[in-house]
C-alpha cells in the first residue's frame, strides 16, 4: 500500500444520497497525503474528489455504487451520440483555470435550482460552489462551453497522470434538445484522447439509480468491482 492510502477516516453512517431508503458511510483520505502522482492511483482503486477531499462509499451491506471509467481510445459513440456530438458543434469550448467567475456561479445556481430543488445544492452560496469545485489540490480545468458568447454549460475535470476525471457539470437547461450533460462527456473524452491519456473517470455509477443510466451508454467501459476492473462493451462482459 502506498504512502498516500495511510491515513484513512470513515465517515458515521448517514442517510445515502442515491438510494435513499438506505444508509451509507464514506471513506475519506487526509489530503494532506497525497501527491500529484498518486492522484491517478487514487482513482484507479475507485476514489473520487469533492473540494480538497478524497473519498469512496465503504458501505456495511451494500457495494451498489461502482466506480466507471472509459477507454478512451477505444470508445465509439453510438448513433445518438453521434447526433449530439453533430448537434453541437457550432459551441465555441475553451478551457480556464479553476478560478471563480460570477457567470459561471450563476449558471451553476441555475442549474442547482432546476436539476436539484429542495435539496439544499439549490441554495448554495459562492463559498459552497469554490469549496465544492474550486478548491483543488491539483489544478482542475474549466471548460466553457459558449455558443455566440453565452455560456451554455461549464465542465469541470482533473488531469492526473494517464488520467482525466469528469468532476462535474452544469449546464443551461433552456436548451434540452442539445443534451448538454452528454455532449460534455464526449468533448472531455474527444480531450483526454488528444491529450495522449487512457482513462476518462466518469465517477460512480449505480444500477438502481435512474439518475446514473446516462453513464452506462459510454461504451467500452470498465467497472470496478471486488477490486478488478472489468470491461463492458457492446456485446458484453
Amino acid at each position: 500500500m502506498t504512502r498516500s492510502l495511510r491515513v484513512l477516516l470513515l465517515s458515521p453512517e448517514h442517510p445515502c444520497a442515491y438510494l435513499p431508503e438506505r444508509t451509507a458511510r464514506t471513506l475519506f483520505l487526509d489530503p494532506r497525503m497525497v501527491a500529484r502522482p498518486a492522484y491517478a492511483e487514487l482513482l484507479a482503486q475507485g476514489f473520487r474528489r469533492n473540494g480538497a477531499f478524497y473519498y469512496r462509499p465503504h458501505c456495511r451491506d451494500c457495494q451498489a455504487c461502482v466506480p466507471l471509467r472509459i477507454p478512451v481510445h477505444e470508445f465509439r459513440p453510438d448513433r445518438a451520440q453521434r447526433r449530439v456530438w453533430n448537434r453541437n458543434r457550432d459551441l465555441d469550448v475553451r478551457l480556464r483555470a479553476a478560478q471563480f467567475q460570477d457567470e459561471h456561479f450563476a449558471l451553476y445556481r441555475r442549474y442547482q435550482r432546476w436539476k436539484h430543488p429542495g435539496g439544499g445544492m439549490d441554495q448554495a452560496s459562492p463559498d459552497d460552489y469554490a469549496s465544492f469545485l474550486l478548491m483543488q489540490p491539483h489544478g482542475s480545468l474549466l471548460a466553457e462551453m459558449r455558443l455566440a458568447g453565452q455560456l451554455l454549460a461549464v465542465a469541470v475535470m482533473d488531469v492526473s497522470g494517464d488520467s482525466m476525471s469528469a468532476v462535474y457539470t452544469f449546464y443551461t437547461p433552456d436548451m434540452p434538445r442539445r443534451s448538454l450533460g452528454t455532449y460534455g462527456i464526449l468533448w472531455e473524452i474527444a480531450e483526454a484522447r488528444r491529450r495522449g491519456l487512457a482513462w476518462l473517470y466518469l465517477g460512480y455509477w449505480i444500477a438502481a439509480s435512474q439518475k446514473m443510466a446516462y453513464k452506462e451508454r459510454f461504451l467500452p467501459h470498465e467497472r470496478l468491482t471486488e477490486n478488478r476492473w472489468q470491461r463492458i462493451s457492446r456485446t458484453g462482459p
